[in-house]
């Protein structure tokens, strides 16, 4: 008797040029909000007014700080590897606009991701992965504990160093050694 074994289900790992290719074909809602992380089509959400507050106060706050040396950009694609392209709520990277006239950054000094709902993807995955592409500083905004993270020292597993930071403290970023922020003045 013959037996056939079925082969064992495996997910398909996209590549940034097939995400590129199905948001041209279409594939995505003009309002969908999706990012490559590993190879996987990750949907994050809609925002609500006090994501979109706090993003706005980080751009505001960080284009003070870094502009006219550096963009600072608002949920801008990162192409951090072939697998990875997420969409970072701020990041600030080298050069201006017209550096990236043919494709999008590939590193940043600093990246603030905005957390509501998606705070243990933020600290997991996320942090994993902006790691894992050498992004020497990485922020949280976590809106309901009204606090900021701050992870530094990259390793292959996340960040070595975590700091956490309450409304009432400065924080200075490593890009910017002179400046001093308020945390107060990124939350919502």
């Amino acid at each position: 008797m013959l037996t056939l074994e079925r082969p064992t289900p495996t997910a398909k790992r996209w590549t940034r040029d097939d995400f590129v290719r199905l948001g041209d074909l279409g594939f995505f809602e003009p309002d969908d909000r999706v990012e490559l992380v590993d190879g996987e089509i990750i949907d994050m959400g809609s925002q609500g007014p006090p994501h979109f507050r706090a993003t706005d106060r980080a751009m505001r706050v960080l284009m003070r700080v870094f502009e006219p040396s550096c963009w600072v950009r608002n949920q801008g694609p990162l192409y951090l590897s072939v697998i990875s392209q997420p969409v970072p709520d701020v990041a600030v990277v080298s050069g201006s606009v017209d550096d990236y006239q043919d494709d999008h950054p590939s590193a940043a000094l600093l990246i603030v991701e905005v957390s509501d709902t998606s705070v243990g993807f933020d600290r997991g995955r996320k942090a994993r992965l902006y790691a894992g592409a050498g992004i020497a500083e990485y922020w949280i905004i976590d809106v309901n504990a009204r606090q900021l993270e701050i992870r530094r020292t990259p390793t292959a597993d996340g960040y070595a160093e975590v700091t956490v930071f309450s409304e009432t403290d400065t924080v200075t970023p490593i890009a910017a050694p002179d400046a001093l922020i308020a945390v107060k003045d990124l939350l919502p």
